[in-house]
């Protein structure tokens, strides 16, 4: 923005600030406003969306030091100055306009004249507002990308994703869930987990990233999923061990299996033999575009201790089964 516009406009006054301000003050005016008049929250209101612009520009100006002390020094020393074109003089005197009377203001480091643009871009402070998430299980990990603005021509651009990571339990995942996650301010971004959402895979929040001039990125949650106990996940389908007595699983039986929704009888064949997995259809994780299944795994289980009925029927059983052998073939099938 050249030097001359700054003497007609009040900063101060477009954020709502007194002219001793602190940073601090600044900062929490400028949030509050940009929030209310940020385009994304008003689409299609051409006077939110000016006046998203100018406080974006107070913004700028203010919470640099350097430029906030160049442009009280201006405002004070201009408040009374009429505008000349350089040369232009009254009564043709051809005297320095008001650029030149304050042009020591407004050098680079290297003597140049600095420039400023009314571009509308946004400063590195509004980065502060989504500057990390604390509390509700996610970690912040910052911008994916540069601040958005205005690129090249005036052409609007986007604002920059963001990230976080959070970990949720097996049922939210199974289930699907809402996470909370807290900036520093204390505001609170809620983020809707889908059902069946796997581990490590990403939910994306449309509008919650960095501003811009063109609406605000997106946030990015990488999602992790904590392990269960008893379920565990293979794509969309739910593996589970269950253990079957030796007369289950020798002479067959109906038996009662836990699932995500309740229990179902599944039925074990005559001679079934640990390791042998039984599929429920339908009975794993769902999600909008299908439904998994459930791995029934059995494993026959071998009592520590036998009564003596027991024994004795165990006896009994090896008797009449003496002429079984299971491992005949090993031989044959481990030679090399």
């Amino acid at each position: 923005m050249a030097s001359q516009d700054w003497v007609d406009k009040d900063f101060y006054a477009t954020l709502g600030v007194s002219k001793d301000a602190s940073e601090a003050d600044i900062k929490k005016a400028y949030r509050k406003l940009a929030r209310k008049y940020h385009p994304d929250q008003n689409p299609g209101d051409g006077a939110a969306e000016k006046k998203f612009k100018e406080i974006t520009e107070a913004n700028a100006v203010l919470s640099d030091p350097e430029e906030r002390q160049q442009y009280d020094a201006i405002r004070a020393m201009g408040s009374g100055a009429r505008f000349s074109a350089p040369g232009a003089g009254t009564g043709g005197t051809g005297g320095g306009g008001f650029e030149d009377l304050f042009g020591g203001l407004f050098t680079t480091g290297s003597g140049g004249r600095r420039s400023y643009s009314t571009s509308g871009d946004i400063p590195p402070e509004f980065a502060d507002l989504f500057g990390g998430f604390g509390g509700g299980g996610g970690g912040y990990g910052g911008p994916s990308g540069g601040r958005g603005g205005f690129g090249g021509y005036g052409t609007p651009t986007k604002g920059a994703d963001r990230t976080a990571t959070t970990t949720i339990s097996f049922a939210g995942a199974v289930r699907g869930t809402t996470i909370s996650l807290r900036e520093p301010d204390g505001d609170v971004i809620d983020v809707r987990i889908p059902a069946g959402i796997k581990d490590g895979q990403k939910v994306r929040a449309r509008g919650k990233g960095a501003p811009g001039a063109a609406g605000p990125g997106d946030l990015l949650v990488t999602v992790r999923v904590r392990e269960h106990p008893f379920f565990h996940r293979e794509g969309d389908n739910l593996r589970i061990q269950v253990p079957v007595t030796f007369d289950e699983a020798a002479l067959g039986a109906t038996i009662q299996v836990p699932t995500l929704d309740g229990s179902v009888k599944v039925r074990v064949p005559p001679g079934t033999s640990s390791g042998r997995v039984l599929r429920v259809k339908g009975r794993g994780v769902k999600t909008s575009k299908a439904s998994g299944d459930l791995l029934v795994e059995l494993q026959v289980a071998v009592p520590a201790s036998l009564s003596e009925e027991a024994r004795a029927a165990v006896e009994a059983y090896a008797q009449a089964s003496a002429g079984h052998d299971p491992r005949a073939a090993l031989v044959e099938r481990a030679r090399l």
